[in-house]
């Protein structure tokens, strides 16, 4: 990480790698449309020099949120980048405007119960300089309370004046004060109907709506983003691609390109566990799982037919991946319709420390499944499974 030296003291002004500047692609074929590859294209840029200074001068775990592998599903629909940074998310708001008179945050980010920010830091992007400049940051609260929504672009202004425009106060403030409050109540979206939301998905799914984000209400809007699985779903259809998730077709010819992005394989035979109920009549070609890192050790999600080709039964089970391991207490696996309904028997809970926590579910053709795990499994992003 290169840290140049400016006029102006206070400001932050950081060297963008030159490995990113070679990679970063203004022609990634990961967008729909020019206007979006061009916003991923800032992004990464400005990604790949904050990045690293916030793990220099914050904390070696600062990472982003929900997961990189995530991140062109966001850039495809609007502008910025989640850190988590210990308990405190940033968000990273990029722009090439010369134009320092205020910070402008898209909607998403701030009135998004699961997307909210404690702060928000303005960076101005140089890709032909090969910088960026962190120029000032406010907290949540502050762009509630104090800042001006303008509908017409869905955007949260606030002026130049009232951010801190010394970015080094913000380590200090993090070190001396981290139980400051920086957020302001957000009130929950009203949940999307599964078929509504399809609806909006093929509607918005097509890539010469260039703006997806202001062509509804933005309660129907945020309603369809926030759920991890609906966000992908619309990402992918705008990008022209088929099916990822359905668990049928992994089966039948090998796991998604998406989905083998984040994890998901053909079952590991070095992780078979002889004896697990259920397991030892499965050929193991014909499951499919993922791993998954859970405080601090490794666990493998199994999604395994059972029962009769015709109307099998889906078994989802959860394993520590070290043989003979146990799943600690407290642990519970948990899986919902796809627009996160509960029914009943969906919810398996370690009371004791178990070999295997296991839900079985019949599904009808089609069908999908979000799964949960307690706790949160990192860089977990809803995700769902198609049947």
């Amino acid at each position: 990480m290169t840290v140049l030296t400016f006029a102006n003291p206070s400001d932050l002004i950081l060297e963008i790698p030159v490995n990113a500047q070679n990679q970063a692609d203004i022609q990634s074929p990961s967008f729909s449309n020019p206007t979006s590859r061009y916003q991923g294209y800032i992004n990464e840029l400005c990604l790949s020099a904050v990045l690293p200074w916030l793990q220099e001068d914050f904390t070696p775990q600062a990472k982003v949120w929900p997961s990189t592998t995530a991140l062109p599903s966001f850039w495809e629909l609007v502008n910025g980048t989640a850190i988590l940074v210990d308990t405190r998310r940033l968000i990273l708001v990029p722009s090439e405007t010369i134009d320092l008179s205020e910070l402008r945050v898209p909607q998403e980010w701030v009135d998004l119960p699961s997307w909210a920010g404690d702060y928000y830091l303005a960076v101005q992007v140089e890709p032909d300089e090969g910088y960026v400049r962190v120029w000032g940051y406010c907290t949540h609260e502050q762009l509630k309370n104090r800042g001006n929504y303008d509908a017409g672009d869905r955007t949260y202004s606030l002026d130049s004046t009232e951010l801190v425009n010394d970015i080094g106060v913000l380590a200090v403030t993090q070190e001396l004060c981290p139980q400051t409050n920086t957020r302001t109540a957000i009130l929950p979206l009203p949940s999307l109907p599964q078929q509504q939301a399809q609806n909006l998905i093929a509607r918005l799914g097509k890539s010469e709506v260039l703006t997806p984000r202001l062509a509804i209400p933005f309660q129907l809007w945020g309603g369809l983003i926030e759920h991890g699985g609906w966000r992908q779903s619309l990402y992918q259809q705008r990008l022209g691609l088929p099916e990822q998730w359905s668990v049928l077709q992994w089966l039948q010819s090998g796991v998604s390109g998406a989905a083998e992005t984040i994890g998901w394989g053909r079952w590991n035979l070095q992780l078979s566990f002889v004896g697990g109920r259920g397991v030892e009549e499965t050929p193991s070609d014909s499951i499919v799982s993922r791993q998954l890192a859970i405080a601090g050790q490794t666990y493998e999600l199994l999604v395994i037919p059972q029962g009769e080709p015709d109307a099998p039964i889906w078994r989802f089970e959860l394993r520590n991946a070290t043989v003979g391991a146990a799943i600690p207490g407290g642990f519970k696996l948990r899986l919902l319709t796809e627009d996160l309904q509960s029914f009943p028997n969906n919810e398996d809970t370690a009371t004791t420390a178990v070999e295997q926590l296991f839900v079985e579910v019949a599904l009808e053709p089609g069908e999908g499944i979000v799964w949960e795990i307690e706790p949160l499994p990192e860089n977990y992003d809803r995700e769902i499974l198609k049947f």
